[in-house]
């Protein structure tokens, strides 16, 4: 897989480094790191194009694609987190001129993502034959048979999927596996959080995890989700550790 990104601000940075995956992008153990993240591949590999745009911009940009990069490689999936309302619609384009095969484009802020405007990104996007899914948390992504939007998913990115176990009692985690993390890379932080902590104080302790880590989706009311899309991310990591108990016991 070929991956291009195009990004504005913190979140898409913090998707970047969980694809990368630094030395010292999780900080959750601080001093009594084990260094667990180490057996976790870096995916710096697939990424064939890394764009940070502008976002001081005119109030009405009538040429987005004067705003784009003059050259940007081929690839088979398009990121394109937070980007100005203007450029976002340019992404057509771009996938046409990039002959991607897919777009993602999270909605974890609906101010910077309106669902109109990614309702008819996404029209124009499958109108040209390119996969898109516009994942409202980006931690909302599931398999969808769309396969070069799977293909990003069976990396291990999107809606969390967790392996537990616990002691004998059921009192404790005792063993807390990511196998998907949450593009933002929360999973992980959570996951540490819960070893060893007690069970019947598991929503307490994802609560803590997944608002210290911190969550960067918005804390604004969504009218689709009538929630914050922050609430609705807490909720998906909720129910995923709890899929995961159930499997555990």
């Amino acid at each position: 897989m070929r991956l291009n990104i195009f990004y504005s601000g913190d979140f898409g940075r913090k998707v970047i480094e969980n694809l990368i995956n630094p030395d010292k992008f999780c900080v959750s153990c601080g001093d009594l790191c084990d260094h667990c993240r180490e057996h976790r591949p870096s995916y710096a590999n697939i990424i064939s194009g890394l764009y940070e745009l502008r976002t001081d911009l005119p109030d009405f940009v009538e040429e987005p694609m004067e705003y784009i990069p003059e050259h940007i490689p081929d690839c088979d999936l398009i990121l394109a987190i937070d980007l100005n309302h203007d450029l976002l619609t340019a992404i057509p384009e771009i996938a046409e001129k990039t002959s991607a095969k897919a777009v993602i484009i999270p909605a974890d802020d609906s101010k910077k993502v309106p669902a109109g405007l990614a309702e008819q990104v996404k029209h124009k996007l499958e109108s040209q034959g390119v996969e898109c899914e516009c994942p409202k948390p980006f931690c909302a992504l599931e398999l969808t048979g769309k396969p070069t939007i799977d293909e990003f998913v069976n990396l291990g990115f999107g809606k969390p999927l967790l392996k537990i176990e616990l002691d004998a009692r059921g009192a404790l985690f005792t063993h807390v596996q990511v196998l998907r993390d949450a593009p933002c890379g929360a999973t992980w932080f959570v996951a540490k959080k819960l070893k060893w902590s007690d069970v019947k104080d598991y929503k307490e302790t994802i609560s803590s995890a997944h608002h210290s880590y911190p969550c960067t989706a918005s804390m604004e009311k969504d009218a689709q989700l009538g929630d914050t899309i922050l609430h609705e991310a807490g909720y998906i990591i909720r129910k995923s550790v709890e899929e995961a108990m159930e499997k555990g016991l």
